[in-house]
């Protein structure tokens, strides 16, 4: 018997249908030996050594594989192509080996790689064995290390410091300080007043063949309007100017497909389309890989494979027309310098399957983001879309105005899509031709703050910062959403008072770790370890020594620091001296008297929305949490109205009624299996 060990049931199962007799596929269930939990588990005075134990949950699963290859002849290591996937594969070989008594046969070994779970991907990986890549390997370890020794070492100063309870870590603290600098940056902003000044012209007074120009030129210098008075005039002289086409200017665009999905790009796609966080994008992706529908979804990489540009070319060739597929297959180079291991983006593993059968083994949701990748693929090897662009140049006398118009004449890879770009379309004018205005149009504006990250534009930022790698953003987002540093309002990162204290006193305290070039180039050195170009330990040293020497003087001299509640403004009811604030506790804001801890008074902390529930219509819309952070709206009035909604509703909205269910034989069955 052949022994396959891989991490999840899920995966086990699919391989288990492309493989005869002679196979026994079996699921680690994610990392079977790691770092104790209740001690730091690295010697730091023994080269780093670190020291692996199996968890308690891990145990009985641990047994069953040991005694699943004590009657193999063969144990195939069969885990995710990544340096996380090498180090529980490691950890898998390391434990049956072990388990091996002295003059007991041992069976052999081997580890096969595949990048997509379809039959002919598995069968090249088991005819074409290699062994464990100990430089993955000890990538994947230096980052265990380095980030358990930020943690063990910062976390207590924090505690001496800031507040009990806090940790630190060496990606999610430099995270949130991303949050707090836009945030400082908001707060320092200072709105500036401009004027948008814009006028409707036509041929002959025409309501058909009017357009609007937008002012562009004052003289030779663009136009900036600052303020009421300057747009007064440039208005006055506008109505009495003569207004004569300068220029017309005809240019047909091609442009080109975006290249297919890689992690950070199908986590910001999601995030924008369907609202998704990054964690939840990666847990509809990891099923669909496990399930043989997409290929592996933590990669870096554009690239496509031969087969997999030959399987778009013949599928477009059929489905759209020659006139869709290009004349060569597109080929994008990633853009990323310290992209991982060679894998391809994440694309379908086959064209053509049944959108049904997707959703009935991954939900709506897994459909969902299928169709996202299947399009965003197919579109990559499409032909380009072609857009006619016309600018017209109007003067009117010592004013330029400019008007810019689009007209799509070929759909190209936006066919996938179903997008059709009709923007601004202009009228036939001629150069020299005078135009008639029929009204200008005056607006005062202000310039905007820049805005808060998004899930999307902050995995954006962070990528483009070299911080974290495709198998980071998730649990990074999220660790920094459960530890309370940061808040989602609207789908907008909010630093709290204390993600902001700890950011301060990190920033005054631990420039280096917080140094955000200084965290990317530990990225590049991890990215050196995984290719073999150095060694884990030189690397850990490095970062540590300095870092040691650091805590023991900060945690005899720096000061404490006091976390700032935030102020309600209403006077404490039951002491009447101290102010109500709002203060952040493990489970999110509570009210709370200011003089805490002489006066104990608290409350449940309510966030309205100025929005009367959509159900009852008497109650107010407010913010919840899940137990895990998760932001979701309710009914004030709960539990008399059970309303609830992921989505913050419109004001006025009312919720459809629900349709009745209808009994039946087959769901009650259902609704007992399930339970």
């Amino acid at each position: 018997m052949k022994l396959i060990v891989v991490e999840s049931p899920t995966k086990a199962r699919t391989l288990g249908r492309f493989l005869g007799d002679g196979y026994e596929v079996m699921a680690s269930m994610g990392h079977i030996r790691d770092l104790p939990k209740s001690k730091i588990g690295v010697d730091v005075k023994n080269n780093f050594e670190p020291t692996y134990v199996v968890p308690e949950d891990k145990e009985k699963v641990m047994n069953q594989l040991i005694s699943a290859g004590k009657k193999a002849s063969q144990v195939i290591i069969a885990t995710d192509p990544d340096r996380e996937g090498e180090a529980i594969g490691f950890h898998v070989e390391y434990l049956l080996k072990e388990s091996f008594k002295k003059g007991k046969k041992m069976p052999e070994f081997s580890r096969a790689t595949f990048h997509e779970i379809t039959k002919s991907a598995i069968l090249h990986a088991l005819n074409n064995p290699s062994t464990i890549n100990m430089s993955l390997v000890d990538a994947q370890q230096a980052r265990r290390v380095l980030d358990r020794l930020v943690g063990y070492k910062l976390s207590p100063v924090l505690w001496k410091k800031v507040r009990r309870g806090l940790s630190a870590g060496r990606v999610q603290s430099v995270a949130v300080r991303l949050i707090v600098d836009r945030e400082k940056e908001i707060e320092a902003f200072k709105p500036e007043e401009y004027w948008e000044i814009k006028a409707q012209v036509s041929k002959h007074k025409s309501k058909k063949d009017n357009f609007v120009v937008d002012l562009y030129k004052i003289g030779d210098k663009p136009a900036k309007v600052e303020n009421g008075k300057v747009a007064q005039k440039i208005v006055a002289d506008l109505k009495k100017a003569a207004y004569v086409i300068e220029d017309v200017v005809k240019k047909e665009v091609s442009q080109g497909p975006m290249p297919p999905f890689i992690t950070s790009t199908l986590q910001r796609s999601a995030a924008n389309l369907f609202g998704w966080s990054s964690r939840n994008t990666m847990r509809q992706a990891q099923q669909l890989y496990e399930r043989g529908y997409i290929t592996y979804h933590r990669t870096d990489s554009v690239s496509l494979s031969k087969e997999a540009l030959a399987m778009a070319a013949s599928y477009i060739e059929e489905k759209f027309g020659t006139k869709y597929k290009p004349e060569h297959p597109r080929v994008f180079k990633t853009s990323s310098k310290l992209a991982q291991e060679a894998h391809e983006a994440i694309r379908p593993t086959k064209l053509g399957r049944s959108l049904e059968i997707i959703e009935k083994n991954c939900g709506a949701n897994g459909k969902k983001l299928y169709q996202l990748i299947f399009s965003r693929f197919l579109a990559s090897q499409m032909t380009a879309a072609s857009i006619a662009k016309t600018t017209v140049t109007v003067t009117a006398d010592t004013y330029t105005l400019r008007a810019i118009g689009e007209i799509q004449l070929f759909d190209g890879w936006r066919k996938v899509y179903g997008k059709q770009q009709q923007f601004n379309i202009l009228p036939e004018v001629t150069k020299g031709e005078t135009l008639d205005l029929l009204e200008v149009l005056s607006e005062q504006k202000f310039t905007q703050p820049p805005a808060r990250y998004s899930e999307s534009t902050l995995i954006k930022a962070l990528e483009k910062r070299g911080i974290g790698r495709p198998s980071t953003y998730a649990p990074t987002i999220s660790t920094i959403l459960n530890r309370r540093y940061v808040e989602k309002v609207e789908r907008m990162f909010h630093p709290t008072q204390i993600g902001v204290a700890v950011t301060e006193f990190l920033n005054r305290n631990f420039d280096t770790v917080m140094d955000y070039d200084f965290t990317a180039e530990v990225e590049a050195e991890l990215d050196d370890i995984a290719s073999g170009k150095r060694k884990w330990r030189p690397v850990v040293a490095d970062f540590y020594k300095p870092l040691g020497e650091k805590v023991k003087s900060v945690e005899k001299s720096a000061d404490r620091v006091k976390i700032e509640a935030e102020k309600t403004g209403e006077k404490c009811p039951e002491c009447k001296e101290g102010d109500v604030v709002i203060r952040v506790g493990r489970f999110g804001k509570f009210l709370s008297c200011s003089r805490f801890p002489d006066c104990k008074y608290t409350k449940n902390y309510v966030e309205k929305v100025n929005i009367k529930c959509p159900e009852c219509g008497k109650g107010e819309v407010i913010i919840r949490r899940t137990r895990k952070g998760r932001q979701f709206y309710g009914c004030s009035a709960y539990p008399e109205c059970k309303w609830a909604s992921w989505n913050k509703p419109k004001p006025g909205e009312k919720s459809k009624p629900k349709a009745a269910k209808k009994k039946s034989k087959t769901s009650s069955k259902k609704k007992i299996a399930k339970k």
